[in-house]
């Protein structure tokens, strides 16, 4: 595969992410229940991973893996724990984006994952073991809480909940404990379809759960709306999923990664102006989020090499 088709699957990647967040919370706000809305989202992605299981070899074959690993208890309890961060960030999606826009969430997210990568590499959870903290890495951290804090301008505080900005953060920190977790039972499987089947029949039982109390406490939810593009997340989350998987090979995680943030920064700009929130800062301060937001991923995450000494 050719760098730059490689390098533009990697941004298509990041797009496909903003572009799901904004469905999810475009349907939370249609059905005036987040939680339901992160429930079908997860339950369509689901199906279809059901489905390619049972079409594909490789499918068959790690779930073989990952019944064998169950049984002799080479696979602990936690490695089947990832679908709880996949569905946090979903129920987020769903909950907080049509409010505070795409990229509000986005920075929040970035900055939560760049901190907690930096735990879960110097601790060694991460299936590539411990990963030294450098200094390039720490102010990477420190642009992606900037970001944040810029984010934050525009009279932000006044008109959103505390818990819509938060909970974005806490997505991102999930997020970064859930691939390090994946990484590990990818190694024990084999594949990562079945990995991220696990991830998804784990969040869908929590989020059907979930959505289950929120209909009984607060009532139905809307009547669901007629226009099929709403229902798009859950096979959106499968495919880049997949992608991923296919393309890292040639473009390294490193390029992957900042495709990726790329692509998902720049998207989620672009809907926010085309589509602006109820409650966003504005397309100006955005921009100034996006842009420190995407200095902190490439700082954190380039190579940076000391310069020779003559």
């Amino acid at each position: 595969m050719p760098a730059w088709l490689a390098l533009s699957g990697a941004v298509l990647i990041g797009m496909m992410t903003a572009a799901q967040a904004r469905i999810n919370g475009e349907l939370g706000l249609r059905l005036s229940d987040g939680l339901v809305a992160a429930a079908i989202s997860f339950g369509s992605g689901l199906l279809i991973l059901i489905v390619l299981s049972l079409i594909l070899p490789s499918g068959r074959r790690g779930v073989r893996a990952l019944r064998a690993g169950m049984r002799e208890r080479t696979i602990p309890w936690w490695m089947l724990l990832g679908g709880v961060a996949g569905a946090l960030t979903v129920a987020t999606q769903g909950l907080a984006v049509a409010v505070i826009g795409v990229s509000l969430f986005t920075v929040g997210v970035v900055a939560g994952q760049t901190l907690n990568g930096l735990v879960l590499d110097r601790i060694g959870y991460g299936p590539a073991g411990v990963v030294a903290v450098t200094v390039p890495r720490v102010l990477g951290g420190a642009l992606a809480l900037v970001a944040v804090a810029v984010s934050l301008q525009g009279g932000v505080l006044e008109r959103v909940p505390l818990w819509m900005l938060v909970l974005p953060l806490i997505a991102g920190v999930g997020i970064a404990w859930q691939q390090a977790t994946n990484g590990r039972l990818r190694q024990r499987v084999g594949t990562p379809l079945t990995a991220t089947l696990v991830n998804f029949i784990g969040g869908t039982v929590l989020l059907v759960a979930a959505a289950v109390v929120s209909t009984v406490v607060g009532g139905a939810p809307d009547a669901l709306p007629p226009e099929p593009w709403l229902y798009a997340g859950g096979a959106m989350g499968v495919f880049y999923i997949f992608l991923s998987a296919a393309i890292v090979v040639h473009t390294g995680v490193l390029l992957l990664g900042l495709g990726a943030v790329a692509g998902q920064l720049l998207t989620a700009l672009v809907i926010d102006v085309a589509w602006p929130a109820s409650a966003g800062p504005g397309w100006i301060v955005e921009l100034i989020t996006v842009v420190v937001a995407l200095a902190s991923v490439v700082v954190a995450a380039v190579p940076w090499r000391r310069r020779r000494q003559s």
